[in-house]
């Protein structure tokens, strides 16, 4: 499987642009061809690509396995990188070629914009993935180059993944339309310790969600919404499609209109090495504003240790 992909360090989290984010465990090359994943039995995996400038990189990735709870006191798991092939790890820039490949058929958990996956020997699994991550928010058109980057993320994982929970929401007395939802591992919340005022998290822990709208008043096909923050101690957040003012730096200075759509999604970086999440969702029309106490006492229940989200109810 070949795919033309871009990885990227520029994300554009909550409420203004900034140059990084919460993600799971991107490849640090822009503009790879993917070629292959190979996971031998020691625990490593292989990955091969080509570069822009066409030349052919090996990379080895060990060392981490799903997820930490949250911790002030440990950090959270990483993969170890060698991106030499096996020198870095071996002093043998030739390892790559003896790598022995025990990849099995992925008999995994189905995952949004997966590209590549195998069944280890030990039964873990490895995943890459192929996000836009980049994308600039409130529906604008790229107008750099790298915002239309791919990033290839990859995942070592067993047991049960991250469970993203979204719900449909009427805000503001019913004016607009919002989300909101839960994020979570193996029933603790996801969330990190602190963040810039450009919605930076300072810890590995952290994580960005990045809202999609379908079909918007922004124009035809996906546009990128916005990109909030998990919050600390909960792992919850909310979001309504309001007017908004764009950010410093962007095209236009213009409002842009409220742009709930025929549909929404929610990706966000598995915490860890876990895999990248996603859930997609219908938009509401005006019919179902007759629903508002349902989606009002799933919030209640959802989100009941979320001040900051209360005035979104």
């Amino acid at each position: 499987m070949r795919l033309r992909l871009a990885t990227a360090l520029l994300v554009v989290p909550a409420a203004v642009a900034a140059t990084q984010a919460g993600a799971s465990e991107p490849l640090q090359d822009a503009n790879v061809a993917f070629v292959s994943l190979k996971v031998n039995a020691k625990g490593e995996a292989l990955f091969a690509y080509r570069r822009a400038d066409g030349r052919l990189r090996h990379v080895l990735a060990w060392g981490a396995i799903n997820a930490r709870a949250p911790s002030q006191e440990l950090p959270q798991v990483r993969f170890r990188w060698d991106y030499a092939g096996g020198w870095g790890k071996y002093r043998n820039g030739r390892y790559w070629t003896s790598f022995k490949d025990r990849c099995q058929p992925y008999d995994g958990p189905a995952l949004a914009m997966l590209v590549a996956a195998c069944k280890a020997p030990n039964g873990t699994y490895w995943t890459v993935q192929a996000w836009q991550r980049r994308l600039p928010l409130l529906g604008f058109d790229p107008w750099l180059p790298s915002q239309t980057n791919w990033e290839l993320h990859a995942a070592h994982f067993s047991g049960e993944l991250p469970k993203l929970e979204v719900f449909p929401n009427w805000s503001y007395g019913g004016r607009w339309q919002g989300v909101f939802g839960r994020y979570t591992y193996l029933g603790q919340p996801i969330f990190g310790f602190g963040a810039t005022a450009k919605g930076v998290p300072k810890d590995k822990y952290g994580r960005n969600l990045f809202i999609d709208t379908l079909n918007s008043p922004y124009g035809p096909g996906w546009r990128r919404e916005s990109g909030i923050l998990t919050h600390r101690g909960t792992g919850t957040f909310c979001h309504s499609f309001v007017p908004q003012r764009p950010f410093a730096g962007y095209p236009s200075q213009d409002i842009r209109p409220a742009a709930a759509g025929e549909r929404h999604r929610v990706t966000v970086g598995g915490p860890g090495v876990m895999p990248v999440m996603q859930v997609e969702l219908a938009g509401l029309d005006r019919a179902d504003l007759q629903r508002d106490d349902e989606f009002n006492a799933v919030f209640d229940r959802v989100m009941s240790s979320d001040k900051a989200c209360a005035g979104e109810r």
